[in-house]
């Protein structure tokens, strides 16, 4: 099926263009520029197909090092771009909708962390790579939901404050015999909110043999029905590693999209099909191109900031065999 887009070319204006036609004009201009476009996980299954490398948001940062590309088109959260842009100083990042905000992200400003560092100046900071860059530049740590149980136990301190998932802290306190203080007290991600633990159980009996996969941002009563709690990344390598051929997949729905995609002989149960996170999904393939052809929404930070955030994050990469 042909499905219309409605995009305005440079020096003619067209109602409509297919989406082959499309996708031609985003891989020519990719060539033409140096591009490379990352997705996250969470993406439309379209933007999914048109990336260069689909996945968590650190990964894909580490991703654009490794290329030789001179612009990187990020297809995620504005934390994410903000990273990129932190680790890859020399490329010039893009973001296509600049509306996507991470509402968790925002629940933590730089001013809210310097006022819990002079409430608690003994203890250390760590900070979800889910923060904002000025978040960050005031943290002693970076995590990814991979790693963050190995990073709070790294600290130098008998108290670290994380931020700003508060069921991330309690999955790192689990794993930890630190004092965990979570700030802000109730941060949280709206989409791992949605999932019901009764939901699951449902599920569950639906499906005996499904293996139930679930993202630590997801309260613990629905970690207690899991069989496998892991960040976006983790679920994935779970998926092609695991002899089970079903899975009920606790986290946002754009994942399912990569599961089956390169599993093709498995099930993915979405333990909820409205888990969706509408900031995600703003970009599509018309904001692709035009945020390519046009080169514009660059992500811009203040070098005082870039400086400062680098540290925590490198502190994280001198740590990588935590990620795997």
């Amino acid at each position: 099926m042909i499905v219309p887009f409605s995009v305005r070319f440079r020096g003619e204006e067209r109602n409509t263009t297919s989406r082959s036609d499309l996708l031609e004009r985003i891989q020519r201009l990719k060539r033409e520029k140096k591009a490379v476009i990352l997705a996250h996980n969470y993406q439309r299954p379209e933007v999914q197909d048109i990336a260069d490398f689909v996945g968590d948001s650190l990964e894909l940062s580490l991703c654009a090092m490794e290329t030789n590309a001179e612009i990187i088109v990020f297809c995620g959260v504005n934390f994410m771009a903000e990273t990129a842009a932190i680790l890859n100083p020399d490329k010039r990042v893009l973001i296509p909708d600049t509306n996507a905000l991470c509402p968790m992200a925002s629940m933590l400003p730089a001013d809210l962390v310097r006022l819990y560092r002079r409430k608690y100046p003994g203890a250390k900071i760590v900070l979800y790579i889910n923060s904002l860059a000025e978040a960050k530049a005031y943290c002693d740590a970076v995590c990814t939901s991979a790693n963050a149980p190995e990073i709070v136990n790294r600290m130098d301190s008998e108290m670290v404050l994380f931020g700003p998932d508060a069921n991330l802290a309690k999955y790192a306190q689990k794993k930890s015999d630190k004092k965990v203080v979570p700030i802000p007290q109730y941060g949280f991600c709206p989409v791992h909110k949605l999932f019901d633990r009764d939901s699951i159980m449902l599920l569950k009996q639906s499906y005996p043999d499904a293996e139930v996969m679930v993202h630590p941002e997801c309260d613990p009563e629905i970690w207690e029905v899991a069989d496998f709690i892991g960040s976006t990344s983790r679920m994935y390598r779970e998926a092609l590693t695991s002899r089970a051929d079903k899975f009920i997949v606790a986290t946002e729905i754009g994942l399912l999209h990569r599961l089956r995609r390169d599993r093709r002989d498995a099930t993915f149960i979405p333990a909820y099909e409205e888990a969706i996170c509408v900031n995600m999904r703003l970009h599509t393939l018309e904001k692709v191109y035009l945020c390519l052809r046009d080169e514009k929404y660059e992500v811009r930070l203040p070098q005082k900031i870039v400086s400062r955030a680098r540290e925590p994050i490198e502190f994280m990469l001198r740590n990588r065999e935590t990620q795997r």
